[in-house]
């Protein structure tokens, strides 16, 4: 069983920096695309950040400049540090992986999501 946990959400100052962690666990092959998303009171989910196993990264126009994705393979875990937060950059945040598997000898690739955190930026 594939598993995501998220860790580092918290309360923020405005202007302050925060850093999440997101590790898979279980029985796979390969992750291939790791992400972060996020969802306010009230609004849809939104990529916040997605990172390809080889390190190319996409950002959300809101967190450009501030936001930097990362990823460790060997340890199957996947980083977002944010700086300057803003009050709207309150949410929850939301890991996600594109993860190859198999099971009962039939492979197979599908999307995992953590848990979620709560980020809440705010004096």
């Amino acid at each position: 069983q594939v598993r995501l946990v998220e860790s580092g959400g918290g309360l923020v100052q405005p202007g302050g920096s925060l850093r999440l962690s997101c590790a898979a666990s279980g029985s796979m092959f390969s992750i291939n695309a790791m992400g972060w998303y996020r969802q306010a009171p009230g609004k849809e989910r939104e990529l916040v950040a997605q990172i390809t196993s080889g390190g190319s990264t996409n950002y959300a126009d809101s967190v450009k400049g501030r936001f930097t994705i990362s990823r460790d393979n060997g340890k199957n875990t996947v980083y977002l540090q944010g700086n300057s937060l803003k009050p709207e950059d309150t949410a929850v945040y939301y890991c996600n992986a594109n993860i190859r598997a198999v099971l009962d000898l039939v492979p197979y690739v599908r999307d995992y999501w953590g848990p979620g955190t709560q980020v809440t930026v705010s004096s």
